[in-house]
């Protein structure tokens, strides 16, 4: 399990195709830290580590791995957004973020605005996607190669999905964002809560999310007869009732 809070950009230095499999060797500056069989996400994917020689380590990517990521697209000297595993006796900085991308997004736009610079992805999108938690709620988290980011005016039209996120100087000369261009090929992990909530819905379960009484904010996601049924009053409880749900306000 991971933040989302990248470690690093780490460097390809080596590329081997072994059947259907892919070895990716990288460099980064934590690499005598690291040892076999540890969990390193790369672009927002976990990977495990294979071989340590030096400076430099080796993971590998299976056919999925490939085919549902951009790992597939690196070049000797790409860069690489890593971090390892959460310790969880500190704090959770980003969001929860499992290592499991869900699939590739297109950036479509940038713009910079006085010193932070907005990104605009696209990705596929199909009916089913919102009862499988594969959708983004505006101010909600989505990881985007690695990188845990806040949700900005995430839309849907027809088969098509986009979300905008902004991006702090930090963060920019700190991942391999600064390398992303019009065209690039980003991975794309929806939250996992998002998802957890979605699968209630869909088999009918009831949760609630929030504390307290009618005096303090409560969040209660119903699932009723298959119907759209949101009531939103302040102090009182949210019900929505759809296997269709794209957003919680």
């Amino acid at each position: 399990m991971f933040s989302g809070i990248v470690e690093e950009p780490a460097v390809v230095t080596g590329l081997r195709k072994e059947e259907e499999n892919l070895h990716i060797t990288m460099r980064c500056s934590f690499t005598n830290e690291l040892k076999i069989d540890q969990s390193v996400a790369h672009n927002g994917v976990c990977l495990t580590v294979v071989d340590i020689k030096g400076d430099e380590y080796t993971v590998t990517a299976i056919k999925e791995t490939l085919e549902r990521s951009n790992l597939g697209l690196l070049e000797v000297g790409s860069m690489v957004n890593v971090e390892r595993s959460m310790l969880m006796n500190g704090r959770l900085d980003g969001h929860i973020v499992q290592g499991h991308v869900d699939q590739t997004a297109r950036c479509i736009e940038i713009k910079e605005t006085e010193g932070s610079w907005y990104f605009r992805f696209e990705y596929q999108h199909t009916p089913d996607m919102p009862q499988r938690g594969y959708f983004c709620v505006d101010k909600g988290s989505v990881c985007i190669n690695g990188v845990s980011l806040t949700v900005c005016e995430p839309e849907v039209i027809g088969d098509k999905g986009s979300v905008s996120v902004c991006i702090i100087p930090y963060t920019y000369e700190n991942t391999n964002f600064r390398h992303i261009k019009v065209g690039s090929i980003v991975n794309l992990e929806f939250d996992i809560i998002g998802k957890y909530i979605a699968d209630m819905i869909h088999d009918g379960d009831c949760i609630q999310l929030g504390i307290g009484g009618a005096d303090e904010d409560e969040i209660l996601i119903r699932h009723a007869d298959g119907k759209l049924a949101a009531h939103a009053v302040e102090g009182e409880a949210v019900f929505i009732s759809t296997p269709d749900l794209i957003a919680i306000a």
